[in-house]
């Protein structure tokens, strides 16, 4: 029985690392049913600002996983991203990226580096919702939430059990974003005590970051939110060796993307120099993914058989060490050639069939009271913060005014004159028991002509603040 298979060349050096991978699959044998999906340049020149055409959705739904090349988004304003646009609207919430070292043949600092970031894929600001209010000010909204986070942390624990790893680290700010980060930490922490076997362990994502550039030896599986993940990935990848050799999956409940990490490469495409290692390690993955470990097997330590007998593409190649420098054709043929070998100095990869990821229901967390005791009022306003409060407190507000803030920074009371203001004002009105939204409406009608750009309203949760102080 054949399994169905949505794959899409995309642009620049896609086509042909693209061809490469599928022929590479042809000759393993792997019985798959494979439908070509149009995505990319020219669905997005086409008018269709996504990158896709609606017809298409049908096919990659219909299919156990879609394997896709780099694409390229053309230049200007109003076209979204495609990756960001198939994760979330296909619940792909995990993102996979093994960054390994494959000293001496590829060059890196760290020959013993074996590191996998589990990455949120659905939130926090990849949301991409922006706004701007004022001249000087630019915003955008970072959301984390519980269901989020709890199923991110929850994969990479269970993916660390299902792949034999022993430890489990999360990366995070909260040291400065307490509310949004700091529950990602503590959701980490709750989850991470059903989990005995596993080590468990937290960094402030500067330090961490810092940490794994130097010796990335001492993690094993790293989870982060979208952001922190995106770049760290990346990071890693090149501190293992290169870009170019990394792989990812995109796991969710119900569907599987799988890409090379780098880009299209527009200057390098219809030159026979790309180097399909990076979509083709992702091919390993969802062949590993959709129950074909033989296949995933073989495939995987043909490549490595390659890379060992110095066969190498132009990014890669050392002189010294490689043997021969071949372009993309050639180093799929190498490692057609190799089918059925084991590498002889790297360690042969055995996969097994696993059991299926793991999708648990998620939480809301406990149900809390919830209360209103107040409103932040964005303003647009030039001036100072003195003048500001008296305006405000000549109309009597329903609700008291207790501080105002610029950029984040309290300016009142207790102005500071070093203080460097913009124009974008936060007032915080603030009762001591609370409130009914009546108040809350009768306060921004007593304001109405001060320039209001934004509200939030201020609650507690059984009594616990909840917003920033």
């Amino acid at each position: 029985m054949q399994i169905p298979i949505a794959y899409a060349v995309g642009d620049g050096i896609g086509p042909e690392i693209m061809d490469a991978i599928l022929k590479i699959l042809n000759a393993a044998k792997a019985p798959l049913s494979l439908k070509e999906v149009e995505i990319g340049e020219k669905v997005y020149l086409k008018g269709f600002n996504e990158g896709i055409e609606p017809q298409s959705w049908d096919i990659i739904r219909s299919a156990k996983a879609f394997l896709k090349a780099p694409i390229t988004t053309p230049q200007g304003g109003g076209f979204k991203s495609l990756n960001v646009k198939v994760r979330t609207t296909l619940g792909l919430y995990a993102n996979i990226r093994p960054c390994v070292a494959y000293a001496p043949y590829v060059k890196t600092k760290h020959p013993n580096m074996d590191v996998v970031i589990v990455r949120e894929n659905e939130e926090d600001l990849y949301c991409g919702i922006e706004y701007r209010q004022t001249q000087d000010s630019f915003n955008a909204l970072k959301i984390i939430t519980r269901p989020g986070s709890e199923k991110i942390i929850r994969y990479a624990f269970d993916y660390a059990v299902s792949n034999k790893r022993k430890k489990v680290t999360c990366f995070i700010k909260d040291n400065i974003l307490k509310l949004t980060d700091g529950e990602f930490h503590r959701i980490f922490d709750e989850i991470a005590k059903e989990y005995p076997q596993i080590q468990s362990e937290h960094w402030i994502v500067d330090i961490g970051a810092a940490k794994l550039a130097d010796t990335p030896e001492v993690f094993d599986v790293i989870v982060m939110p979208n952001l922190y993940g995106d770049i760290l990935s990346d990071v890693a990848a090149q501190i293992a060796g290169s870009v170019g050799l990394a792989g990812s999956a995109n796991i969710g409940v119900s569907g599987a993307m799988f890409e090379a990490i780098h880009g299209s490469a527009p200057r390098r495409a219809g030159q026979n120099l790309a180097n399909p290692s990076g979509l083709l390690l992702a091919a390993v993955m969802m062949l590993q993914h959709v129950g074909l470990p033989k296949e995933a097997s073989s495939i995987h330590n043909a490549w490595l058989k390659t890379l060992e007998d110095g066969i190498h593409t132009y990014d890669i190649f050392r002189e010294g060490l490689s043997k021969e420098k071949v372009g993309t054709k050639e180093f799929a043929q190498a490692v057609i050639a190799r089918l059925g070998q084991l590498p002889e100095k790297f360690k042969p990869v055995h996969y097994e069939k696993s059991a299926p990821q793991k999708h648990k229901d998620h939480s809301s967390g406990t149900k809390t009271k919830k209360e209103l005791v107040g409103i932040d009022i964005y303003f647009d306003y030039s001036g100072d913060a003195e003048s500001f409060a008296k305006k405000i407190e000549s109309l009597k507000p329903a609700i008291p005014l207790k501080q105002i803030f610029n950029r984040g920074a309290k300016v009142w009371p207790n102005t500071h004159p070093e203080t460097s203001l913009v124009d974008s004002w936060r007032a915080r009105f603030l009762s001591e028991t609370p409130i009914d939204y009546e108040k809350v409406l009768t306060l921004q009608k007593q304001l109405a002509n001060l320039n209001i750009i934004q509200t939030q309203n201020l609650y507690t949760f059984d009594g616990a603040i909840g917003y920033s102080q």
